[in-house]
């Protein structure tokens, strides 16, 4: 008899699905009404699938009594409660590495739309503003400017890699120094927005970093300065960033990752120096595939009994 898997929302492409029901008995929790009816007909599910976003709370454990395993669709753990997967034996496994080039190259496009005012240039020309003789505003180069990263794992590595052809200068803030990077290291954040002209937020969500960059960092990044959030909404603070936004001391953002997602605030919404994107960093078909595959192959390795290939960290929980 196939295991019984929970899955909290539909993977793509398709053929990620048709590989979840060829092997297992599958409860599609978005596709009905009464989510509550649909876990008490699923409490026998040994597996969940879900999303970094969407994650698993001890209610939803709960609500799985047979709940052995968990694979994430995604890198950010901040909503999985690791600590209480781990109280209950639960083996959670998610999908790095394989997203770090799409949403690397997602960074880059951000930084390159914000400097380059490329939507705004787009909206100048479908309104007619460019019709009626008017002249876009000067937009600048990223080209030998110095680009700050807040986190500087794989996905800000593989930022700098690309950014590299612009020459770029790199600093970055870490908890503590680290070895063999090519980047100088700056142990006080607002130090590091001082000496940047981009700030590129890729550093894990969670408590920790719940509103890490705010109104401090914020002013010291500039009125001529980028902030560029890859991460997680958390990360910034929102109500200081539309205040220094406002107030012109910062000059400009790039958001594809929100607070309370997918309500993204009217004010920042109604800046021309802000672009925004629906949390789509990772949204490249070949990306999605190769993350689902992951969150696939988790799963199988766990069910025939074998180590999963990329268990979540839960070592000091």
């Amino acid at each position: 008899m196939k295991p019984e898997v929970v899955v909290l929302s539909r993977l793509g492409p398709p053929e990620v699905m048709e590989a979840l029901e060829t092997s297992y008995q599958l409860h599609c929790l978005w596709e009905v009404s009464d989510r509550q009816a649909a876990l008490k007909a699923a409490s026998s599910a040994r597996g969940l699938v879900t999303t970094g976003s969407l994650g698993a709370d001890p209610a939803l454990m709960d609500a799985l009594p047979e709940l052995e395993v968990i694979s994430i669709n995604g890198v950010g753990l901040d909503a999985v409660d690791l600590p209480a997967a781990k109280a209950r034996g639960i083996a959670v496994g998610y999908t790095p590495g394989v997203l770090t080039e799409g949403v690397a190259d997602m960074a880059v496009a951000l930084i390159l739309a914000a400097s380059r005012k490329l939507v705004e240039g787009d909206r100048f020309v479908r309104n007619g503003t460019w019709a009626s003789g008017e002249k876009l505003a000067l937009g600048w180069s990223i080209r030998g400017k110095t680009v700050g990263f807040l986190g500087f794992g794989r996905i800000g590595r593989e930022v700098l890699r690309l950014l590299a052809a612009f020459g770029v200068k790199a600093l970055y803030h870490e908890p503590k120094a680290l070895e063999g990077v090519s980047a100088d290291y700056c142990n006080d954040l607002v130090t590091m927005a001082e000496k940047s002209d981009v700030m590129v937020v890729c550093c894990a969500g969670g408590e920790a970093t719940r509103n890490l960059v705010d109104a401090s960092v914020l002013k010291a990044l500039g009125p001529k300065g980028l902030l560029v959030n890859i991460a997680r909404g958390s990360v910034v603070c929102e109500p200081d960033l539309i205040a220094t936004l406002e107030a012109g001391h910062l000059g400009a953002a790039a958001l594809d990752v929100f607070a309370d997602e997918p309500r993204v605030p009217q004010a920042l919404q109604a800046m021309e120096n802000v672009v925004l994107t629906p949390h789509i960093a990772s949204a490249t078909t070949e990306t999605r595939l190769a993350m689902g595959r992951l969150v696939v192959e988790n799963l199988a390795a766990y069910f025939s009994g074998k180590p999963l290939l990329t268990p979540a960290p839960m070592d000091g929980l």
